[in-house]
């Protein structure tokens, strides 16, 4: 099983490496081909807009063989991302956005997919230790991925950085071909619709709390975007690339947090681990209030750990606790639940700065804390034993 986890690894640092610079690039190149910010910030609206559909396409997936439609996911992104190469002018704009929009649909299919096929290929208790080393992987491209893309767009221009985004699913689709499955998931028959998926997410009590603290928290993550802009340049008066420092130690956060999140699960369960997210989270949030810059830092880097803790405990429950022919679907709804508030959150965060950037970080405090406590209060049954896939 160390080759299948070696793999899902590698595929996890292709696929964050190639999203984050392309994520970056996308909208400076919008930005530089046509002069406004506006339809540059819609780039990354276009990539987050399908996991509204993540019930559908989840459910399409159960119909399919879950290795081949992943491996023609990742060709089909390189197509698209080759056909960059026709951008000249603010007219071929829109091919930038149809890729986004193709990223966008790639993330819900390889993410469910990838959920499906993980326990056809690692043994149930593995599978908390590498949802978070993936988690870290994918976090630790997000530090380098940026300035890479950034560097080579400044070097060559989209089209370089949309050539070398492309190699990155390709050879993911040759890792995916050489994994070895204890069982071949294929197509299966569809149960009640797309219900189904909601139908496993409301009735297991420890799916159901890990994926809405996950969507809490991720939701306020979102909500404070803007907050914390005006709190760095409004209230403290400190230059705007200090959000790249905060970025930073978030992602440092993030990725020690993902290489603790399995043991963590095994030992606790996914319930206390999400719950310790929801709380890391936002006191890192009421840190990033205090008139401190240092202090700013720890809470990002607080923060960088809760977040993803809730995120893999999530994944983890979805994954141990999910029939495997309803995989694809339930791992779709379940993203779509924790993924699709940030098309809310976002621009509700963006009006609730003008009451003031700290109000609305404690207000995102406090609602992840009162979460956090109304599942804290689970019986005691929901946490001994319930890690990493040791339940049924």
């Amino acid at each position: 099983m160390r080759r299948n986890t070696l793999l899902f690894v590698v595929i996890s640092l292709l696929s964050g490496f190639g999203g984050s610079a392309m994520a970056l690039v996308a909208g400076i190149w919008i930005l530089d081909l046509t002069g406004s910010p506006s339809r540059a910030g819609l780039a990354g609206l276009c990539v987050y807009a399908p996991t509204l559909a993540g019930p559908w396409l989840g459910g399409l997936l159960d119909r399919l063989p879950r290795r081949p439609v992943l491996i023609g996911v990742n060709l089909a992104l390189a197509a698209a991302l080759l056909s960059l190469f026709a951008v000249r002018s603010a007219q071929q704009a829109w091919l930038i956005y149809a890729v986004a929009i193709a990223y966008g649909v790639s993330y819900v299919l390889m993410d469910a997919g990838e959920s499906a096929l993980l326990p056809a290929a690692l043994p149930p208790d593995r599978l908390g230790e590498v949802n978070g080393w993936r988690s870290s992987a994918q976090e630790g491209m997000k530090l380098v991925a940026p300035l890479a893309g950034a560097g080579l767009y400044a070097w060559h221009g989209g089209a370089v950085v949309a050539a070398v985004s492309a190699l990155m699913p390709l050879v993911a689709a040759l890792l995916y071909a050489l994994l070895r499955l204890t069982s071949a998931p294929g197509p299966v028959a569809v149960e009640r619709g797309l219900r189904a998926g909601a139908a496993v997410l409301t009735r297991t009590r420890i799916v159901r709390v890990t994926v809405a603290l996950a969507a809490v928290a991720i939701a306020m993550s979102a909500f404070t975007t803007a907050p914390l802009y005006a709190v760095v340049v409004d209230d403290m008066a400190l230059p705007s690339t200090f959000l790249g420092v905060l970025l930073s130690a978030q992602g440092a956060g993030s990725i020690a947090a993902g290489l603790a999140a399995g043991r963590s699960v095994a030992a606790r369960g996914e319930i206390a681990v999400a719950v310790a997210g929801a709380v890391l989270f936002a006191v890192g949030t009421l840190a990033r209030c205090v008139p401190w810059w240092p202090a700013m830092v720890a809470g990002a880097v607080l923060a960088g750990i809760g977040l993803p803790l809730t995120l893999i405990a999530a994944v983890t429950a979805v994954q141990a606790r999910t029939p495997g022919h309803l995989l694809g679907r339930v791992s779709a709804t379940a993203n779509t639940v924790m993924f699709g508030p940030i098309t809310v959150a976002n621009p509700l965060g963006s009006v609730a700065v003008h009451a003031g950037g700290r109000p609305a970080l404690i207000a995102a405090a406090v609602i992840s804390l009162a979460c956090a406590a109304a599942a804290g209060r689970a019986p005691a049954r929901d946490y001994a034993g319930a890690g990493g896939g040791t339940r049924p």
